[in-house]
């Protein structure tokens, strides 16, 4: 019954549905709380995309069947139940966008077994990950927008995993070693949180990486060069089937969408548009050292930001070689040398920053293929100016370029702004004036409503506001 305008509430009727298997009310208008009797052979219950609030009722605790829980987008409260970890059977656990707040259980764990899905983002989570979360079939990981804090040391040991997005909470520490064993995982999402050390050079070995993001941390030291030559080609759709019961009842497709900065904005990616995106994102960082030139083997790229670092060096030539990118932002290091013309001649480059660094020399020449896409609208902004400034990164950890035209006292002409009020008030009493003066009618009404409009001022001041002496 999903998809529909359903509203009210969950009918605790269901409950008496003793044979129901599958129950999706999903994407619908429902209110009230979670039913506290439900089907004992349920093996789906989704509500997700609803208006339901209220906790999770305990009775869901003896639906040991249970294979996917999804109770996404609505506004349930309160912690995770303990009893969680006796649904042994459980497979995609999803509680994305609601307000649970407290740490994650420790009984969690022993679902280490059987959870394959795991999305407990955007929520009030908070407290250390459970260093018993080894999971051996896990293969997706959402836990960002939380309050989530204390290092990531010996958190997951699956060898299957794809997605790990830890992104946009408080943990500390180092990115540990251990995630080089990781070799399915193909979406590194760690961004805006507070690790720092260098970038372990283990993520040279995950080939099938197709998004890494680790920008606005206190990343140090310089670009491992193999990280270069990480990016997968081949896409990696996040899809696996479901038949541990009878496969009547069909497959789990993940649809999560995905955070990443692209050309100054960030954007949330799912579906089959996340699986043709590939990108690194090392921006807002303590990073030092050059820009690595091993590119030969890393020609399909779409974003590359390393802006807001400290990197130094020229700008490499080999960065021609990816043929297929379409956003390059290099802005607010201290990169130094000429700017090379081949990048200019790339034909899919519609972002291209180098503001704020020690540039010297002329600009290229833009011409060829790329001045074509240029007259296309394709070249969305091109940033070849500006001194070195220091280094501002946005609240939610995206780099932002300022643009040439803008200013201190933001996008708007200041003077021509006062300019055109003036000029507006002034043309208002003149097409006033001649529209009266054309039509006598409205020149009499206009008038008698002022006249009428003067005298009420005038025997209003002289009963309320003047004192009686004065009358």
């Amino acid at each position: 019954m999903s998809n529909n305008f359903f509203g009210g509430g969950i009918p605790i009727s269901i409950g008496d549905m003793i044979f129901l298997q599958l129950l999706d009310f999903s994407n619908n208008r429902l209110s009230g709380g979670i039913p506290r009797h439900l089907p004992m052979g349920l093996f789906i219950f989704d509500v997700s995309n609803n208006q339901l609030f209220g906790d999770i009722p305990s009775s869901i605790e003896n639906l040991t069947l249970m294979l996917t829980l999804d109770l996404s987008n609505n506004t349930l409260f309160g912690g995770i139940p303990r009893w969680m970890g006796k649904m042994s059977n459980l497979e995609e656990l999803v509680m994305a966008n609601n307000r649970f707040e407290g740490p994650i259980p420790m009984e969690l764990c022993n679902l280490n077994s059987s959870l394959q899905f795991l999305d407990l983002s955007a929520n009030n989570k908070s407290g250390s990950l459970p260093s018993c979360f080894i999971f051996s079939r896990l293969t997706h990981v959402y836990l960002s927008r939380n309050k989530l804090k204390g290092p990531i040391t010996n958190f997951f040991n699956s060898s299957g995993l794809v997605t790990l997005d830890l992104s946009n909470s408080h943990l500390i520490g180092n990115i540990t070693n251990w995630i080089g064993s990781l070799s399915t995982l193909s979406y590194l999402l760690l961004n805006n949180n507070y690790f720092e050390g260098g970038i372990p050079v283990q993520l040279c070995e995950l080939h099938l990486l197709r998004l890494i993001d680790v920008s606005s941390n206190n990343l140090s030291g310089t670009i491992p060069p193999c990280l270069m030559n990480t990016i997968s080609n081949d896409s990696s759709r996040a899809y696996f089937d479901n038949s541990g019961y009878d496969g009547s009842i069909g497959s789990f497709y993940v649809d999560v969408p995905i955070k990443f900065t692209m050309k100054c904005i960030s954007y949330f990616y799912k579906a089959t548009v996340l699986t043709y995106l590939s990108g690194i994102d090392l921006s807002c960082n303590k990073l030092t050292g050059e820009i690595p030139h091993q590119f030969q083997h890393y020609r399909d790229i779409i974003v590359l930001n390393f802006s807001h670092n400290s990197l130094i060096g020229p700008i490499p030539p080999a960065l021609a070689d990816l043929s297929q990118i379409e956003s390059l932002d290099l802005s607010h290091n201290h990169l130094s040398g000429n700017i090379p013309s081949q990048l200019l001649g790339l034909h899919f480059l519609s972002f291209f920053s180098v503001a704020y660094n020690n540039l010297s020399g002329t600009t290229p020449q833009i011409t060829g293929q790329f001045a074509t896409f240029e007259e296309s609208s394709y070249l969305g902004n091109l940033f070849l100016c500006g001194e070195p400034l220091p280094k501002n990164c946005s609240i939610d950890g995206s780099s932002s370029s300022m643009p040439k035209n803008a200013t201190d006292k933001g996008f708007i002409d200041m003077e021509f702004f006062y300019a055109s009020f003036v000029g507006s008030y002034i043309v208002m009493p003149l097409c006033i004036a001649i529209v009266l003066y054309i039509n006598p009618y409205w020149r009499q009404a206009w008038f008698y409503h002022v006249e009428a409009a003067t005298m009420s001022c005038y025997y209003f001041v002289l009963d309320h506001v003047l004192p009686k002496p004065f009358h």
